[in-house]
């Protein structure tokens, strides 16, 4: 037969070509026209953050979901911080006092926006004038004159007691004695004076016990009258503490109701000023002026009372707040999310009080929106369920960690919990999403907006024009030079690229400033203020440069013939496969040998990389597919009785995808026919059950790999790589690919069946079936056929011969 020959891809179809001058500029930022562009093209994610920011309601939480490199992040913060200037709700300040009643929990208060600070500046400024005016009190003339009165009436009800005891003493003969060491009764003689010892002795034994009698009852009238004296003197310790409290009462009045009226709508904050004028009060001694301490053998500084139990402490301050917060958390730990109480060592021991109680991120995000990263609060012990609680329970506690876990037995504050209302917006990849949104059960019901960012866009004028603008935002930010439009031509091919589609534009707008910073820096080092299409190829040559290594080692590899991919002659049963290496800074595609053995059995197509473990299940599937298509194209008639092996040669790592079931198809029709195929020519793309070629990914970088083996070696004009026609529109291959193209020493051929790519591969027509469903002869399908029909026949025969054995076997036994 003839050989067959299939027309080649035009230079032109192989890349997106932007001519420069069709941009209508000859810098970028002449173009400026004031408009701004953060993203291009998230419609969709702009919708739903939209959506889920204009809900109040607390379920409806934000995921925002896509690749880094989209920018999700800034977009999350560009349209969180538009939401926060539109609120009309301005947030609460809150602050923590001390609970009077239950001093291991203070008490939250909230505040109307600025009253906070104000509150605070109230209490400092209250016992400031107590610590003034307190003392002042105790050395007043009023108070004096207060307690002499006092003390006058006490003197003159104790004399009066005195007084009527000695009379009663002096009628029954005795006489009252009084001195340091206290009273004592003795008797008297008719002149007054005492009885000495020697003369109560000398008196009659009668008398004597008369004595003893009235003194015994004069002592109980002493006694009774000492303890008259001594209630009397706690009615004057009485009177002087209603004094105090009286005064005191007056000075704390004076101030603590100027401080009520301002806030008379705050029922905490009334409660907790009447509890600070009753524990003043209480506590008035710390008011006094302290004189001078006693010397002792170890003097230590005194203790000045801190009054601690009067401060407050603003754990929140949105005075200066406009609109709602916005608080972006970079290290959402626990004590960063949710706040902590904080220690002192002191003596060697740890202590603490409210005073130091930190607010967290979600105490001043409350009433506005707090953004985190997924993968951040995820790798922090306790913050993701914590969140969760708090989300769920929709109010905010101060726990230590430890004391969840029981690490700690120690006493710890407990601080009264706060309302909590807050809009989060969590920002991670898809995967995360996929993960929690399936396996967690809280999540679906917390986070119920997900903004899907698009990795890229249809190219169009409108988004060719967003683009563009997002470039100038990027400029203007960054501060770079103004671009060429040379340069500019060069970046859309660039973003085309990244979107592996002549008609598209990557939406990953990191990579492409990324590119511009480098492209400015190789512009200001050759001397030039704007950025030209050179400065930005030398950016992607060297950027490709930097990530290449493994790469470049993987081609000295192949070059040396280490790696043994053949580019010229005819093999049997053996043809170039092409795979990509995806090392996440750098993709790159890598030519591979694939070869195929058949031999007479009923396993049908083995996968020598599934044997050993080394296949992935899409290429077992891949592979699976063939034994499909040779049931549905060759030996309708018989049995496929066909044992072949497919292997790719020199491959020690997994094996996964199916994009290499088109090659391997060749290498298996090759060895049944018994034709070579074209060594120079490699092979991509899928295929089908009933022989379609079907679209792979990587199709650029596979080109280039193949191409750059035979560059090295030498292009002969015959070489080339055989794609599926589905993938043309994402052919964005290098210029020296192209020009080889254009010049006839390399050729891509783009196919839809697996006939055309056989008949390349071989030069021999595949042959169509006829009406009888055989091949014409001469073709490669038809040789197939023949060659399956051979092995069946065989199989066929070798059974029968199994069957005589067996008979005769059974013959020779019964005649025995």
């Amino acid at each position: 037969m003839e050989k067959i020959t299939h027309k080649s891809l035009e230079p032109e179809m192989l890349r997106l070509n932007v001519d420069p001058d069709s941009l209508g500029f000859d810098t970028l930022l002449e173009s400026d026209k004031g408009e701004r562009a953060e993203m291009i093209a998230q419609d969709r994610a702009i919708d739903a953050l939209t959506l889920g920011l204009g809900i109040r309601h607390p379920d409806f939480n934000i995921y925002v979901a896509g690749p880094k490199e989209t920018g999700l992040f800034e977009l999350a913060r560009i349209y969180v911080e538009q939401a926060a200037k539109e609120s009309v709700h301005p947030p609460s300040d809150w602050c923590y006092v001390y609970n009077f009643k239950d001093n291991d929990s203070p008490v939250a208060i909230e505040l109307e926006n600025g009253k906070g600070r104000e509150f605070k500046k109230d209490m400092a400024e209250l016992v400031d004038n107590l610590k003034f005016h307190i003392p002042k009190l105790f050395e007043s003339e009023i108070y004096a004159m207060r307690k002499e009165e006092v003390i006058k009436a006490f003197n003159k009800a104790r004399g009066n007691v005195f007084e009527k005891l000695d009379q009663k003493v002096r009628e029954n003969g005795f006489i009252l004695q009084a001195d340091q060491s206290g009273m004592m009764v003795a008797p008297a003689k008719e002149d007054g004076s005492m009885f000495t010892p020697e003369e109560l002795s000398a008196l009659p034994e009668e008398k004597q016990d008369e004595l003893k009698d009235k003194s015994e009852q004069l002592h109980k009238e002493m006694g009774s009258a000492m303890r008259h004296i001594h209630q009397l003197e706690q009615e004057v310790g009485e009177k002087f503490r209603a004094i105090d409290t009286e005064l005191i009462g007056q000075i704390c009045d004076g101030f603590i109701n100027t401080i009520k009226d301002n806030y008379k709508t705050h029922e905490l904050i009334q409660d907790y000023l009447s509890d600070v004028r009753a524990d003043v009060i209480k506590n008035m001694d710390d008011f006094r002026v302290k004189g001078p301490s006693t010397q002792t053998a170890f003097p230590f500084p005194a203790m000045a009372p801190s009054f601690t139990q009067y401060t407050v402490n603003l754990i929140v301050d949105n005075a200066d707040t406009k609109g709602a917060p916005v608080i972006i958390e970079s290290n959402p730990s626990y004590p960063n999310l949710f706040g902590s109480v904080e220690k002192k060592a002191q003596f060697g021991a740890l202590l603490t009080d409210f005073t130091m109680i930190k607010a967290g991120a979600f105490h001043r995000a409350n009433g506005g929106y707090l953004v985190i990263k997924a993968m951040d609060i995820l790798k922090w012990p306790f913050s993701y369920e914590a969140l969760k609680r708090a989300l769920r329970d929709k109010k905010l506690e101060i726990e230590d960690p430890a004391e969840q876990l029981g690490i700690f037995t120690a006493k710890v504050l407990k601080p009264k919990s706060i309302p909590l209302n807050v809009k989060i917006i969590m920002v991670g990849n898809s995967d995360i999403y996929q993960l929690l949104y399936n396996y967690d059960e809280d999540f679906k019901g917390l986070f119920k907006i997900k903004a899907h960012m698009d990795i890229h866009v249809e190219k169009n004028e409108t988004r060719l024009q967003q683009l563009l603008q997002s470039v100038i935002t990027i400029i203007n930010k960054k501060g770079l030079k103004d671009i060429h439009k040379t340069g500019i031509a060069r970046l859309v091919e660039y973003s085309a690229w990244l979107a592996g589609s002549q008609d598209k534009l990557s939406l990953k707008v990191s990579e492409l400033a990324d590119l511009i910073c480098e492209a400015d820096f190789w512009a200001g080092k050759a001397g030039n203020s704007i950025i030209m299409g050179e400065h930005m190829q030398k950016a992607m040559d060297e950027k490709a440069y930097r990530c290449k290594l493994y790469e470049d080692h993987l081609q000295e590899l192949l070059t040396k013939n280490i790696i043994k991919v053949s580019t010229s002659g005819r093999t049997v049963g053996q043809v170039n496969g092409l795979a990509v290496y995806d090392l996440g800074d750098h993709v790159f595609g890598k030519p591979s040998r694939i070869t195929a053995n058949i031999a007479l059995g009923k396993e049908g197509v083995i996968n020598i990389e599934r044997e050993a473990e080394l296949s992935g299940s899409i290429h077992t599937k891949g592979i699976m597919i063939l034994t499909g298509y040779l049931r549905a194209h060759f030996a309708s008639n018989c049995p496929l009785s066909l044992a072949a092996t497919i292997c790719f040669e020199q491959s020690y790592g997994m094996v996964d995808g199916d994009s290499a079931s088109g090659a391997e198809l060749f290498a298996l029709l090759s060895a049944l026919s018994g034709m070579p195929l074209d060594q120079g020519v490699a092979v991509t793309g899928a295929v089908s059950q009933k022989g379609e070629m079907l679209p792979i990914g990587g199709v650029t970088q596979k080109i280039e790999g193949f191409f750059d083996l035979c560059e090295t070696r030498g292009l002969t004009g015959g070489q080339g790589v055989i794609i599926p026609r589905a993938n043309v529109r994402d052919l964005m291959l290098k210029n020296r690919v192209i020009n080889a193209v254009r010049d006839k020493k390399f050729h891509i051929w783009d196919i839809e069946k697996v006939e055309e790519g056989i008949e390349i591969l071989t030069g021999i027509p595949a042959g169509s079936p006829g009406p009888d469903g055989t091949y014409p002869e001469g073709s490669v399908f038809a040789m197939v056929d023949e060659k399956l029909k051979q092995l069946a026949d065989t199989a066929k025969s070798y059974g029968q011969e199994e069957d005589n054995i067996g008979s005769n076997e059974t013959l020779i036994v019964e005649g025995a």
